[in-house]
């Protein structure tokens, strides 16, 4: 996630019942003797947890279960996201960088923004870049191209079904992706809507969420952030909007950025048609919705 040299101490946190499981995860990591694995803390003290800790990934949240209603799945990660940013807040170094996981990801981490006022806001971000990684997979597959050729994608709003996967200033191998592809029907309709979706449609095979795969795209987003992006791609993260692109302020808003020295930049200047500003517009509506419910629950 830092790098091939960057030794880590690694804490993990769980609820009280998965303890023994917790246990377990800290045996096998020891046992893989991992060469930058320096030590593991397994607790389910969330103060020990945040102690000291340069980065913080929060993958912990409360699932929306069959028969709840969309207030009910709010207030639990309310309360679950004021206790952890209190924890980071108390204990976590000044400049923890900080990437939420958990769903709802946008506002979870805006709860956790408002909890945890000294760490600077350009540090809490929510994690889209499996989102991002998605639409870069089904350009690949659509392609035929390998995934490492497909650049620029982005993941515009929130981290739901009303997202926006944009493909109009990606790239196939340096050629424009909806020339490569040259099928704007399937561009604008199926593959938007398998991205949306995609989520629901991997929980329906395998019988869980994401697991392997939203990792990996949180040390992605980790990488990046710390590291850098290469020269001319941009990534997507969910970052506090500054009304770029016309999308409201003050929510955590899915951004093409680019990152150098550890900080990210919004990419400016991009070019956006009558269509892709309705649904820009449609996701960013839902997150001030979700702002306003998480608010009046606080």
């Amino acid at each position: 996630m830092l790098g091939p040299n960057q030794p880590v101490i690694l804490h993990m946190l769980d609820i009280e019942p998965a303890k023994q499981a917790l246990e377990g995860v800290r045996m096998e990591l020891i046992d893989a003797a991992y060469p930058l694995l320096v030590d593991v803390i397994a607790t389910t003290d969330v103060e020990v947890a945040c102690k000291d800790v340069d980065i913080a990934v929060m993958v912990g949240g409360f699932p929306r279960k069959a028969g709840m209603e969309r207030k009910d799945v709010m207030s639990k990660n309310v309360a679950i996201y004021k206790s952890q940013a209190a924890a980071l807040e108390n204990n976590a170094k000044k400049d923890c960088k900080v990437v939420v996981v958990a769903n709802p990801a946008n506002t979870n981490a805006l709860i956790l923004k408002e909890h945890a006022p000294s760490i600077p806001d350009e540090n809490i971000t929510c994690l889209t870049r499996l989102d991002h990684n998605r639409a870069i997979g089904q350009l690949s597959e659509r392609s035929g191209t390998h995934n490492a050729k497909v650049r620029n994608v982005i993941i515009w709003g929130n981290h739901s079904s009303t997202q926006y996967p944009d493909v109009n200033h990606a790239t196939i191998d340096g050629t424009p992706a909806r020339s490569v592809i040259n099928d704007d029907g399937w561009l604008d309709g199926e593959f938007i809507s398998t991205v949306q979706q995609r989520g629901a449609a991997i929980i329906k095979a395998r019988g869980f969420s994401s697991a392997l795969f939203a990792g990996s795209s949180a040390c992605d987003h980790i990488r990046d952030w710390v590291l850098g992006t290469p020269e001319g791609t941009f990534v997507s993260m969910g970052v506090m909007s500054d009304g770029s692109y016309g999308a409201p302020k003050g929510v955590i808003y899915s951004y093409p950025v680019t990152c150098k020295d550890g900080k990210w930049s919004i990419v400016q200047g991009l070019s956006i048609d009558e269509r892709s500003a309705g649904l820009m517009k449609a996701t960013g509506d839902e997150l001030v919705e979700e702002k306003e419910l998480a608010m009046s629950l606080l």
